[in-house]
């Protein structure tokens, strides 16, 4: 195949797609009042593939002559001018690759548990409809939630599918 061909093949399979796939801008998580026990029921056509955790906090963070983590210090605090707008962008920031190998409607859920509220467990969920395929979900405890409670100690993700857990990760800390 000539390079040219390549291209326009991901053109068109881009425009194709359209903007209503499960790689589109999600909606902001919202977040639960009370996290309810879901049933077990793993099923093998979904999974999560990586998981990537930050924490960005000016009074936690070390010195270092790595461009990737300086970068990536700075990109969060673009746009930000005034000592409160810094300080909302302080906390941990949750990025889930996840698969669906057939097509659903899935509800990722983060779990977590703050420094400072011990064992009362928080929730954020966001509702990916029609998802399949490999998606991106992104959570944050960031702001006054981060300043006033802590930096999150435990956490875990679930993906749900009517009302059942079917795929799971977690840290090391979660029990």
């Amino acid at each position: 195949m000539t390079r040219l061909f390549r291209i326009l093949c991901l053109v068109f399979a881009a425009l194709a797609g359209g903007c209503a796939g499960p790689n589109a801008p999600q909606s902001p998580p919202r977040l639960l009042h009370k996290a309810n026990v879901l049933p077990l029921a793993l099923d093998p056509a979904f999974s999560f593939r990586k998981t990537k955790l930050f924490l960005h906090d000016l009074k936690l963070e070390k010195q270092t002559t790595s461009d990737m983590v300086n970068f990536e210090r700075e990109r969060m605090y673009y746009g930000a001018i005034a000592n409160t707008e810094l300080e909302a962008r302080e906390g941990n920031y949750f990025d889930f690759w996840w698969r669906a190998e057939r097509t659903a409607d899935v509800t990722v859920r983060l779990e977590y548990r703050q420094q400072n509220l011990g064992a009362y467990v928080q929730a954020q969920e966001v509702d990916v409809p029609a998802a399949r395929g490999t998606v991106h979900t992104k959570f944050k405890v960031v702001g006054d939630s981060y300043l006033q409670d802590g930096k999150v100690i435990a956490w875990r993700a679930l993906l749900i599918e009517n009302g059942k857990v079917v795929a799971l990760t977690q840290s090391f800390l979660w029990n």
